[in-house]
């Protein structure tokens, strides 16, 4: 069955950038117990910020005018257990505006709001859309000089026009908790580009399952993206990271349903980095696993990464699951992979992550790759 993007709604969660927290204002503290309130307190007295004990003394009032929000962000977290950073609650105003009803609604944790509030460069990045996607192409293991698919992978543009790496715009995204908006943005930014480079090949692209909360919704933007591309859902690979799958499986599950009943092929990334290998091949039944580069990093030369990697190859191959060798860096570990059946590969000795995407011209056996761009 094809599910096409009309039968989505939208979500206001993945689609909507928070504001910037930034300016002049006040916030509002609630504790909740009174050793924490007077920690803070204590705290505050050691520095030139201003607060006011308000209700009674439940709720404290900290003035954040220029760069006092960065000073008491310093302070919070200097003194506060992460813990305590999230427990307490606190919501953030403008100027000198009084809290109307609906601003209780905006209410948040000291941990979120000192998060969001570093993350600004992040927040701009975004919505400039300074984003653009690289990509690594997976070729054929028994020839490399075949490619068989293209994995997306995002790099953010910062103001001077310099690359940065996803793992500091994830990192971030997550702990401000826009980690939806920056999956969703990936996804759509990788379909984009691959039209836009007329790849053909199957498109290998990422997605956090934490940042899906209803595939019906969540997905619309993808799969709206994926339609007006005019690219086959069947060219579409969704990754899964083992390393990463949340601890409610039946929710994976029902993502992967949402996927596969539109036409998507599904891989598990990073097989070999958990602890839940097997009993995730059986519950997910992907169409690809990609064995985890540090399983794949000189496997020809540990006997215990061999064995368990060479069994995980014999299983796949026994349940008709194609393989990926992530990490790929010497002809030995090419060797070694291709021996033992596996069907693809990707690392740095067939490409790096490049824009526009890299055609390999040459089999690999012993002689160095050479590479073009298409």
């Amino acid at each position: 069955m094809q599910i096409s993007s009309k039968a989505f709604g939208s979500c206001s969660r993945c689609e909507n950038l928070f504001n910037k927290i930034e300016g002049s204002g006040g916030l509002y503290l609630w504790f909740p117990v009174s050793h924490i309130l007077n920690k803070v307190i204590s705290a505050l007295a050691k520095t030139d910020l201003e607060c006011l004990l308000l209700e009674e003394g439940r709720c404290l009032y900290v003035m954040l005018n220029g760069t006092a929000r960065e000073k008491f962000n310093e302070t919070a977290q200097s003194v506060l257990t992460n813990q305590e950073l999230k427990e307490t609650k606190v919501l953030w105003m403008r100027e000198q505006e009084q809290p109307k009803l609906g601003d209780f609604s905006r209410i948040t944790s000291l941990d979120f709001f000192i998060n969001l509030s570093q993350s600004n460069w992040l927040l701009d990045l975004m919505s400039q859309e300074r984003l653009t996607t690289h990509f690594q192409p997976i070729v054929h293991c028994s020839d490399t000089s075949k490619i068989f698919a293209y994995e997306a992978l995002l790099r953010g543009i910062d103001e001077r026009g310099n690359l940065i790496p996803p793992g500091k715009l994830f990192s971030q995204a997550e702990s401000a908790g826009i980690i939806f908006q920056l999956d969703a943005l990936a996804r759509t930014r990788a379909i984009r580009e691959a039209k836009t480079h007329d790849i053909e090949e199957l498109l290998f692209i990422n997605f956090s399952p934490t940042s899906v909360y209803d595939p019906a919704t969540c997905l619309r933007r993808t799969v709206q993206a994926i339609d007006e591309s005019g690219i086959p859902h069947s060219n579409i690979v969704f990754e899964v990271a083992e390393s990463q799958h949340p601890p409610d499986i039946a929710h994976l599950i029902k993502i992967l349903k949402f996927y596969r009943d539109a036409g998507f092929l599904i891989a598990l990334d990073d097989f070999g980095s958990g602890s839940s290998n097997l009993n995730l091949m059986h519950q997910l039944r992907p169409d690809f696993i990609k064995l985890d580069m540090q399983l794949i990093r000189n496997v020809h030369q540990d006997y215990y990464k061999a064995l368990i990697t060479e069994k995980m190859l014999e299983i796949a191959g026994g349940l008709e699951i194609k393989t990926v060798a992530e990490g790929v860096e010497t002809v030995e570990e090419l060797e070694w992979v291709r021996e033992r059946g596996a069907s693809f590969v990707q690392g740095y000795l067939i490409a790096k992550p490049a824009s526009p995407p890299i055609k390999v011209t040459r089999n690999i056996g012993g002689v160095e790759p050479v590479a073009v761009s298409v």
